[in-house]
């Protein structure tokens, strides 16, 4: 037995107590470690998540706007052809309304191509059929279910972390009650096991977390 002074009282305390104080320390600096890390992990994969996010939104938004001129070109379209068959054009006008037309169904075409790119992505569309460029680059779109799904698998991710760094705390917390309690090395035992399955829970969920990241 080793004696041991608190507020000027002297308190028995067991070989068995001291030896679990000394594993609980060492597991909260082992599970405090393994947070930090975890923490720092989840903390780059939100940043990828928000930036996938902002691309989503960016990337809809130009999605759209080839709508909308491809809707003003097929509108326009519509207005020579009408044009044509009304008769209104006269003969000699006839072949500027028809190379006319010509050019606005390239459009519509492009403007499709250019569509289909933007919401699915350069590499699922294939070589022959990149149309749209960045910056002048071709081939280097990512569409916008690419970066929908990436934000999910992003959100899943993040979600896993969430919860591994839920179960380090609690490792934590169960390590500071073990210290404390130091009466009663049998609690210190049942806390101590407690211990590992909470921070093997989070270092297993944190790994998990980490392969889902894309």
């Amino acid at each position: 037995m080793i004696n041991k002074k608190d507020n000027g009282e002297t308190v028995v305390v067991s070989v068995a107590s001291e030896r679990a104080e000394a594993i609980g320390g060492v597991l909260i600096a082992l599970f405090a470690a393994l947070m930090a890390i975890s923490q720092m992990v989840n903390g780059e994969l939100e940043e990828e998540m928000m930036i996938a996010h902002n691309n989503v939104v960016s990337y809809s938004s130009w999605y759209q706007s080839k709508s909308i001129k491809e809707s003003l070109k097929e509108s326009e379209l519509d207005y020579l052809s009408t044009l044509i068959e009304s008769g209104i054009v006269i003969e000699e006008n006839r072949p500027v309304i028809e190379e006319k037309i010509t050019i606005v169904k390239d459009k519509i075409v492009k403007y499709k191509s250019e569509k289909t790119e933007i919401l699915l992505g350069s590499d699922q569309v294939g070589k022959e059929n990149w149309v749209q460029d960045i910056e002048g680059e071709m081939g280097i779109i990512t569409g916008v279910k690419q970066w929908e799904k990436l934000t999910q698998t992003y959100d899943y991710a993040t979600k896993k972390f969430d919860y591994a760094l839920l179960f380090f705390q609690i490792c934590i917390v169960l390590g500071a009650v073990c210290i404390i309690i130091y009466d009663s090395p049998t609690l210190q035992k049942g806390l101590i096991v407690l211990m590992i399955i909470f921070g093997i829970t989070g270092t297993f969920l944190s790994i998990y977390g980490y392969t889902l990241a894309p």
